[in-house]
């Protein structure tokens, strides 16, 4: 594993004890969005069911696959240990989430540390950063449409169903070495295998009732149902400056409506969780209400984020020097 390097990173001014009060988490906060979540899944689902086999389905799956995958902030937000006071809760949350997003739950905790200490850095590889440099606007093209991911076989999404077959096989990858501690490789390894035999008898089940159903509501989501979970992702950090550490030039903040931000876990404030990664994600718009003068505007929707990123993408598909210049306000 590659020695972390955490330190050197601008924070921005905040009182200690407001501070302290921000980073308290809640069982109830948790809980609440969880099951929210569930709910509209299962709503959803049924609602994909009963329109199977009907062009219903269509729409239907969609809406369905979309708040599937919104499975990745209760990833995320568990993997922080943020989401629920309690410690069990958020590990059972983390290993659910984990498995609906096709992320071995090992690696993804490793990396996703890794993502935090080297935030659209090159060397060393930030390796949750899709979009590499020069972009390849034919790649972005297929992030963001329904079923773009089928073409992705290994890169983008898709790879992380081939990497979990290569460390459940037992081959030692460029990740696996450089994120993940040596006394953590065995459990990487497991849980790969595990997953993996889930997958098989998943597609051994909708076989042996000859319907395809359990396989669109549990293992497909990642195709059809990506859309909205790549848009939030993309922006993130899209145009943006590489090997600084300064997280105000390398992360975006978009505010979003209420539904998108629900579905995305209030993670729209992204320069403020990559700042200050221990306060909780239903606390970090309070948090952006304190640092606002000492951050750059935020973008207003994604329509607006995205008047910023495509051109700037353009521009680095032809120099990968390039990236867009954030103001950031003079503070003395």
């Amino acid at each position: 594993m590659r020695q972390l390097d955490i330190n050197g990173w601008y924070k921005c001014k905040i009182d200690k004890q407001v501070y302290k009060q921000l980073t308290k988490r809640s069982d109830w906060q948790g809980l609440k969005h969880v099951f929210l979540w569930l709910v509209l899944l299962i709503i959803s689902g049924y609602l994909a069911c009963i329109s199977w086999g009907t062009w219903w389905a269509i729409p239907a799956f969609l809406v369905y696959g979309n708040i599937f995958m919104a499975c990745n902030p209760v990833w995320h937000e568990c993997g922080h240990r943020t989401a629920f006071k309690t410690r069990w809760l958020n590990e059972f949350f983390y290993h659910i989430g984990s498995f609906m997003y096709n992320f071995e739950p090992i690696r993804w905790r490793w990396s996703h540390f890794h993502h935090h200490s080297y935030t659209l850095h090159t060397n060393p590889y930030d390796y949750e950063i899709q979009v590499s440099k020069p972009t390849d606007l034919f790649y972005v093209f297929l992030m963001h449409i329904p079923g773009g991911n089928l073409f992705l076989i290994f890169k983008g999404i898709l790879s992380f169903h081939w990497e979990t077959i290569k460390h459940a096989l037992g081959v030692t990858t460029p990740v696996m070495k450089d994120c993940i501690p040596e006394n953590e490789i065995s459990k990487c390894r497991f849980y790969s295998r595990l997953h993996i035999s889930i997958w098989v008898s998943i597609i051994y089940f909708s076989v042996f009732i000859s319907s395809w159903l359990p396989v669109m509501l549990i293992l497909l989501p990642f195709i059809y149902g990506t859309t909205l979970r790549n848009i939030f992702d993309f922006i993130q950090h899209a145009g943006l400056a590489n090997n600084v550490k300064d997280h105000r030039l390398c992360v975006r903040t978009v505010k979003l409506n209420p539904v998108f931000s629900f579905l995305y876990w209030h993670m729209e404030y992204h320069t403020e969780h990559h700042m200050f990664p221990m306060v909780p994600s239903y606390n970090l718009k309070k948090l952006h209400k304190i640092l606002k003068d000492q951050m750059p505007e935020p973008k207003y929707g994604i329509f607006d984020a995205y008047k910023e990123i495509i051109p700037a993408i353009i521009k680095q598909s032809k120099d990968p020097n390039y990236s867009i210049q954030v103001k950031i306000p003079q503070i003395s």
